[in-house]
């Protein structure tokens, strides 16, 4: 279609670096939406009857429900979907299908469609995150007040709940499904008829396209129009993001299903077995949800080292930015239902987590702050004579909650039997009452917001 300046074929292996029909045919549900709106306006602004206009769309339907059908002949002779479709179409309904492309190029075609395709895939992540903050949410909701280690440096720090532990991942969830939105709005305006890079002198209204296929607003530059492709480095950004917030808690999974932790049991649904040992019950769901981060942020980088070096506006290193984006979008959905599905799936084991809760001299901080409460003690004192608590308990080989009152007593004369109401990880827990605090009143308040705000 391009061939009038060219007397030859390209070569073999010209057209097997060129074409690109073999992945960029999954814009083809855009890139007939486009079409469509475009005949729509042409027709409209007077540059196209309406007789072509009605040939053109009727063509326009029978090619989506080919493609819809399977029936449709993606053919690499004609390079990319644009192409095959306009050839597809000219088969169709004759010459009138050479009239689609006035007052538009594959530049600003192929702009759109993809700004279409990411769009999309960025309301589907949101959606399928808002979906894996429920499943947490009502897991957290079960087991608001269940007790259980919370750690800095993997170390005992401090009792928290388990539910309080998944409300963390709640809000992680929550940013990351307001970085696709964001992204979605910035991306909100239609590169349709910025034609090759310099506009169109036909009386073309891109306002009116862009209204059809759901833009904000035609965009305000056509070099940048055509050579954007911000909206999927950041939509990519915003995956990475979010694959790494699945990674932590993959991780987590992992390592709360080791016999030496016993935190949680997921359901054969979600685990493998060994071929050589026979005991082995493996979270490799979980392994493979950590894994994607690599390839998302493999993607990302990409996309990245394509674009890092381009002058303005199109050069066909951009052919270069789909695949990199299709795989990352693929994996990051497959990556949240199956985290959606374990999470679900997972059951706490409640009683090994409230023991391990007491372990380590975690509520060392509630000595600490009782001394502060009810002695007046200075933090930083009262740290040191916690301190030296906690290395008496250790010599004498028994817990805070065990250590005998008048080894407190030697430390600090005015320490009372009271002090013992504080130093069981449930009297820890129910202390936080801060907001956003570990008590469970704040966690299911939270809970309650969360529930609204998805509802």
């Amino acid at each position: 279609m391009w061939g009038g300046r060219f007397s030859d074929k390209p070569a073999e292996l010209m057209q097997a670096i060129n074409v690109s029909i073999g992945f960029d045919k999954r814009l083809a549900a855009q890139d007939l939406a486009g079409s469509r709106a475009h005949a729509a306006m042409l027709r409209k602004s007077g540059v196209i009857t309406s007789d072509d206009e009605v040939a053109i769309q009727g063509g326009l339907a029978t090619i989506l429900s080919e493609i819809e059908a399977g029936t449709f002949p993606f053919r690499e002779e004609y390079e990319d979907i644009h192409m095959n479709v306009e050839a597809r179409l000219r088969e169709l309904i004759g010459p009138a299908a050479g009239r689609l492309h006035t007052a538009r190029s594959r530049n600003d075609q192929v702009a759109l469609d993809f700004r279409m395709w990411v769009r999309d895939a960025c309301d589907r992540t949101a959606g399928q995150i808002h979906a894996l903050q429920k499943a947490l949410l009502a897991k957290a909701e079960i087991h608001a007040d269940a007790v259980m280690p919370g750690f800095t440096h993997l170390q005992p720090a401090q009792p928290v709940t388990f539910g309080h532990h998944l409300m963390a991942y709640v809000e992680m969830f929550g940013r990351d499904a307001g970085r696709f939105v964001d992204a979605r709005a910035r991306m909100n305006e239609s590169p349709l008829g910025a034609a090759a890079l310099a506009g169109s002198p036909f009386p073309i209204d891109r306002q009116m396209t862009a209204e059809a296929l759901g833009f904000a607003r035609p965009t305000a530059n056509s070099l940048d129009s055509v050579a954007d492709r911000d909206f999927a480095l950041e939509s990519l950004a915003a995956a990475t993001i979010c694959a790494t917030h699945l990674s932590r808690l993959a991780e987590e999974i992992v390592i709360w299903m080791t016999p030496q932790f016993g935190f949680i049991k997921l359901s054969d649904a979600f685990t493998t077995g060994s071929s050589i040992m026979p005991q082995k019950k493996n979270p490799d769901a979980a392994e493979l949800v950590r894994a994607k981060v690599g390839r998302l942020l493999g993607s990302f980088t990409q996309l990245t080292v394509v674009m890092k070096g381009l002058p303005l506006t199109y050069s066909k290193d951009m052919q270069e930015d789909k695949v990199p984006t299709f795989e990352a979008f693929d994996a990051l959905e497959l990556s949240l239902r199956a985290m959606a599905g374990m999470v679900a799936d997972l059951e706490p084991n409640t009683a090994t987590m409230a023991t391990a809760a007491g372990a380590g001299y975690s509520t060392a901080t509630d000595l600490a702050d009782w001394l502060v409460r009810e002695l007046n003690l200075p933090f930083r004192d009262a740290h040191h004579v916690t301190g030296a608590a906690v290395k008496k308990a250790e010599e004498l080989g028994v817990g805070l909650s065990d250590l005998p009152l008048s080894e407190l007593q030697a430390l600090d004369g005015r320490i009372t039997s009271s002090i013992y109401d504080v130093l069981t990880p449930e009297a820890s827990v129910a202390s936080r009452r801060s907001y956003g605090g570990t008590a469970p009143d704040q966690v299911r308040a939270q809970i309650k917001r969360w529930k609204e705000a998805l509802a």
